[in-house]
């Protein structure tokens, strides 16, 4: 009677070390991940603009509801690019040296002006009665509009204003962190942007109050809202992702473009920043990776409108690029 159980015994134990060894030889290691493909580096004459608008000087952009204005600091003036034609119409007059940044906004142009430092409000229905604000405007800085209001930062040491559009008053001024560069709009937050203090202070555009300071790369040059998150283009070319949810940097992504001015946009789905030497890169927001690169000269200045790419591509030249035309561009 023992015997059988002895020869059961075996037989378990050369099942289990027939199972073992077959289970050791179908054992795969781990496949190592494929690394990311590198970032497609161009020149920006690869691309081939759908227009190419002349606008002598240095330039702005905004948004309208029919079309997209430029200004000419040079000129002193602005003027609407129809997209239908991209041609551009009679150019109405802003003032002396505008500067950058330019808003549409209340059926109205707004445009900081740095000869003497105020804000001057022109409607392009009515252009030969201008506005001009100076109250609390200590300097001309970028502006925005949201909630209702026109918001500019007007002092280096840290001042953001709030315009009433039907006043033209200033009705509540914000102290935020020294050395103020840049602000954008996300729901009914402001974003402030800080050279000196490498931060990003958190606006609300109901109560007017600092609600939270995130710290981001060295010296930020520009700040957008888009995909869900705040990016920061820093100077050393860098780009924080920050996490409007819980105010926290969630990504820092090296792009190489490093320079002491710069835009950077969210549209059409991508992230995309401007440079002096670098006048367009590309990340992908899903991937939080540089996708592309073009060198060359201009750079710096550009908008995100009318399903384009508006790009200071020359000292004397706007180019408007499709930006499907910019992801297939491959050589």
């Amino acid at each position: 009677m023992r015997l059988p159980g002895k020869l059961h015994l075996g037989a378990l134990i050369v099942v289990l070390g027939t199972t073992a060894a077959g289970l050791a030889q179908s054992a795969k290691p781990e496949p190592t991940p494929t690394p990311a493909a590198p970032p497609i580096k161009l020149l920006l004459t690869s691309l081939v603009p759908d227009a190419t608008i002349e606008i002598a000087g240095e330039t702005s952009f905004a948004s309208g509801p029919d079309g997209v204005w430029i200004s000419s600091r040079t000129t002193g003036t602005a003027v609407r690019i129809d997209p239908k034609t991209n041609k551009p119409e009679k150019p109405v007059s802003i003032g002396n040296e505008p500067c950058q940044s330019l808003v549409f906004a209340f059926k109205s142009l707004w445009s900081p002006i740095c000869a003497g430092g105020a804000l001057r409000r022109v409607t392009p229905t009515d252009p030969d009665k201008p506005v001009t604000i100076t109250t609390a405007v200590r300097g001309a800085g970028p502006l925005v509009a949201a909630t209702g209001s026109i918001w500019m930062i007007t002092d280096a040491a840290g001042s953001l204003v709030r315009i009433d559009p039907d006043t033209n008053a200033v009705v509540a001024e914000v102290t935020i962190a020294n050395g103020a560069t840049a602000l954008a709009v996300s729901g009914d937050t402001l974003w402030v942007a800080s050279k000196t203090k490498a931060m990003v202070s958190r606006v609300n555009g109901h109560t007017n109050v600092v609600e939270e300071t995130v710290k981001v790369g060295a010296s930020p040059l520009a700040v957008a809202s888009g995909e869900g998150s705040i990016w920061v283009l820093n100077s050393d070319g860098s780009v924080s992702r920050i996490d409007p949810k819980t105010n926290k940097v969630i990504e820092t992504i090296k792009t190489g473009a490093a320079g002491t001015t710069g835009t950077i946009a969210v549209g059409e789905g991508s992230v995309w920043l401007s440079t002096p030497g670098f006048p367009l890169s590309r990340i992908d927001p899903k991937t939080n990776r540089l996708a592309q690169q073009f060198t060359g000269p201009g750079g710096g200045v550009f908008l995100i409108a009318q399903k384009s790419i508006w790009l200071n591509a020359t000292p004397t030249h706007v180019w408007r690029v499709d930006p499907k035309r910019v992801e297939a561009t491959r050589k």
